[in-house]
């Protein structure tokens, strides 16, 4: 780092100083969440276990093994992880500067710290969790390793930005609006059909498919089942697109954040 510009150098203590505040408060989170008893901070891998697994389980018992030529197991799985990562990352953003509002006072941590840290820990949570139930799945032949790693990575990535976009917006509208804090779950819940968690695009009338892939999450979720099922599927999906309108949410957020502090109410 000695042969580095000043400016830089610079710039990088203050990454580092904020990769350690975001440290501090992912440990102070799960603290205070799931304290230091029974199982503690590993809840944070088991509640979405026992969501995903038991939605994995109920389906393969009630469906067919098959559907359009997918194996159902695998379906239901790449398909909760992502859902469950997006909903728990808008709803652990509700209130999240005012539930917080007292750390605001520490000249290092900002309302986007906050925000940060609670969708580390709730993507960290929810790929962990995938994987797990992903390998149990694949212990007992109920599922099959992905085709393309590559197509199913970049999928992942683009869902986790996607998350990252929700949680910011949603923090900073339910801090300016009531109505936002008390619809957030309502609209969670009427948006699952448009979040590709149950359906693929090709699935639809082509005349339909159009208004599903408005959606980045379809688009996320077409290229991760892309990835874990190959030819054997025909996936949907626009990475310009998907990328221009994911920065779009995550640039708005970022605006919203940054002036929250005036709407912010410490208890």
């Amino acid at each position: 780092m000695t042969g580095l510009p000043a400016a830089l150098r610079s710039l990088l203590g203050l990454f580092r100083v904020q990769e350690r505040v975001i440290g501090a408060l992912v440990l102070r989170e799960l603290h205070t969440r799931y304290g230091r008893e029974n199982i503690g901070f590993l809840w944070v891998i088991g509640e979405p276990i026992l969501f995903c697994a038991g939605v994995a389980v109920l389906w393969t018992a009630i469906r067919p093994a098959h559907e359009h030529g997918v194996p159902m197991t695998a379906f239901v799985i790449t398909g909760y992880v992502p859902l469950t990562m997006w909903r728990h990352c808008m709803f652990r953003a509700v209130k999240a500067f005012e539930s917080n509002g007292s750390l605001l006072f520490h000249r290092q941590v900002t309302p986007l710290d906050i925000i940060l840290a609670r969708v580390v820990l709730e993507v960290a949570g929810s790929l962990m969790a995938g994987i797990i139930v992903t390998l149990c799945a694949m212990a007992v032949n109920f599922m099959e390793p992905p085709k393309d790693y590559g197509l199913l990575y970049l999928g992942l990535g683009f869902q986790i930005l996607f998350c990252l976009a929700s949680a910011l917006l949603v923090a900073a509208l339910s801090e300016m609006s009531d109505l936002v804090e008390k619809s957030v779950q309502v609209f969670a819940y009427l948006a699952i059909p448009f979040s590709g968690a149950f359906t693929m695009a090709d699935w639809l009338p082509a005349k339909y498919r159009w208004f599903l892939l408005w959606s980045p999450s379809v688009n996320n979720l077409e290229m991760i089942r892309g990835g874990q099922f190959g030819h054997s599927v025909r996936p949907h999906f626009n990475i310009p697109y998907d990328l221009s309108a994911t920065a779009l949410m995550i640039l708005l957020g970022l605006f919203l954040t940054l002036g929250i502090r005036r709407h912010i109410v410490i208890q």
